[in-house]
């Protein structure tokens, strides 16, 4: 371990030095060529082709269908929802020449799709049997940051975007409620072990254009708050602009309610804040690329490692075998814990002769147990299921030890300074919601007392959740 904190500023001196030398040193990503941009390396686009898996499936379980839209969109689509392009026009990037002459009209490089996908809804709605239509896309997006970091704000970065249009408020309030619970908070809590809270977030804190946002905080390492998705109902606001509407069965012609929905790469930076330590990244074995590492100590244990793991491939645990045995052993193991792979199955030649190897649990502290040989693919698999809740729960502990209840803005601004505030939003109002402002704290998101969502803006006895975020 302290080989491996050597390379590592500490997280309690210096956290988002910490977070930068994790990206570095576990080879999760590099800065781009242009400012704000990341390239995403092998290691790190594993684990999102494993998030990306997970979405998939679940968003298809919930009846949306795949589809791709262009990455260039008319100027004049953004202008067409005012409210929508007036959040975005600090971040907007605008092509005005191509071909090597101007553009009659300037093409806007996706921050995201609710307009041209609005007028695609437009013409492939024309009555009530084409709803509800479902779609999503997996696409990168650009939005200009002015103080980029690398997975939370970038200037491009992947993600999947979820589009769909109903017969009425209610279905659409349903099914992007639907979204955020059966979807995101399933993939955020049961993949990558980070509890979260799901909540509404206020008139000012919503999407731009929408009429309703859910969201998903979960509390990082440091007690900041990152949104790790969120599904926004748009009422009839982009139906509105781009004219979707369908015959209703009384043969009326109404107007469509319409949602949209996002989850991003910006999941893999909650992955390193909430779960790494100053050891490195720890990865939860159900994201994890690799969830067992087999390393031949010598070259006489390169056979015994090998058998090892093909009888984990055989149980379906994701296994590399390292088989460097020109390296320092050390050093291996050290860049493996660095890296966060959940556990190392160790066979050295003492290890050889006694019929065991050593099983090395990374996500509780690089526990280490001496297991026989014919015990490692039991051991091993009931470890990975163990040490997933483990995380979780640990995680959920700190949320709840750094979470305080008070009863005013400002011991919500003193408790904020280290985690996270629950208070009335009654207590807060609008005017609160400036005073928070100059502390750099945001109502992150709104419940009722029992944890459910509201529906109503005007709802009174609302719980706010306060904290400084990302």
């Amino acid at each position: 371990m302290t080989a491996t904190r050597s390379v590592l500023a500490a997280q309690a001196t210096d956290f988002p030095r910490w977070y930068q030398d994790v990206i570095a040193k576990a080879e999760l990503a590099d800065n781009g060529p242009v400012r704000g941009t990341m390239v995403i390396r092998p290691y790190a686009y594993g684990i999102w082709e494993l998030l990306q898996a997970a979405m998939d499936r679940r968003i298809k379980e919930a009846g949306a269908e795949n589809a791709y839209f262009p990455l260039l969109i008319p100027e004049s689509y953004l202008q067409r929802e005012a409210e929508h392009v007036e959040g975005f026009s600090p971040e907007l990037a605008v092509v005005t020449h191509a071909g090597g002459k101007q553009l009659e009209e300037p093409a806007v490089i996706r921050p995201t799709s609710e307009t041209i996908i609005g007028e695609s809804m437009a013409k492939w709605i024309q009555s009530y049997r084409d709803l509800p239509l479902l779609l999503n896309q997996w696409a990168n997006v650009v939005r200009w940051e002015l103080r980029p970091r690398t997975f939370l704000r970038t200037t491009e970065f992947l993600w999947q975007e979820g589009h769909t249009a109903h017969a009425s408020a209610a279905e659409a309030r349903a099914y992007a409620t639907r979204i955020a619970v059966e979807v995101y908070r399933d993939v955020v809590v049961n993949v990558l072990g980070i509890p979260v809270v799901v909540g509404c977030k206020t008139r000012r804190e919503r999407f731009a254009g929408a009429v309703n946002t859910i969201a998903l905080e979960a509390m990082m390492g440091d007690g900041k708050a990152l949104q790790m998705g969120t599904s926004h109902e748009l009422g009839q606001n982009f139906a509105r602009a781009f004219d979707i509407g369908y015959l209703s069965s009384e043969g009326q012609r109404e107007l469509a309610w319409t949602t949209s929905w996002g989850s991003s790469t910006r999941m893999l930076g909650g992955l390193i804040m909430v779960h790494g330590d100053d050891a490195g990244l720890r990865i939860p074995p159900l994201a994890a690329p690799t969830q067992v590492v087999v390393l031949a100590v010598k070259d006489e244990t390169l056979v015994a490692a090998g058998q090892i793991a093909d009888e984990l491939r055989a149980a379906g645990v994701r296994v590399h075998l390292d088989n460097r045995t020109d390296q320092p052993f050390g050093r291996r193991a050290v860049n493996w814990e660095l890296k966060g792979v959940p556990l190392r199955v160790e066979i050295g030649p003492r290890d050889q002769a006694a019929g065991v190897a050593t099983v090395v649990r990374r996500l509780r502290a690089s526990a280490k147990s001496a297991v026989g040989l014919s015990d490692v693919v039991t051991t091993v698999v009931d470890a990975l299921a163990a040490d997933q809740t483990w995380l979780h729960d640990e995680a959920l502990a700190r949320q709840t030890a750094r979470t305080t209840a008070v009863s005013t803005v400002d011991e919500a601004i003193e408790a904020a300074a280290t985690g996270w505030a629950t208070l009335p939003y009654d207590a807060i109002g609008e005017s609160g919601e400036d005073r928070l402002a100059t502390a750099a704290l945001t109502v992150r998101c709104l419940q009722r007392e029992d944890g459910s969502l509201p529906v109503e803006d005007d709802e009174r006895g609302l719980t706010a959740f306060v904290a400084r975020s990302y």
